[in-house]
């Protein structure tokens, strides 16, 4: 995913948009200007500075 997307899910208000790392759902926090993402794991609440190039849009669910 490249930063731009990610900032679009994280501004979103109408729907939620499933994003993955690591085949983990996670919760984008915030996206950072260094191109890296605070998320949290949706398993167990755990937060984790990640690369956004390695998030991924999880188009097919709903």
């Amino acid at each position: 995913m490249d930063t731009k997307r990610a900032k679009e899910i994280l501004n979103n208000k109408g729907e939620t948009i499933q994003v993955l790392y690591q085949g983990s759902p996670v919760w984008l926090e915030s996206i950072n200007e260094n191109n890296t993402a605070i998320v949290s794991f949706i398993e167990n609440q755990r937060k984790e500075e990640v690369p956004v190039y390695k998030l991924v849009e999880n188009e097919g669910a709903q």
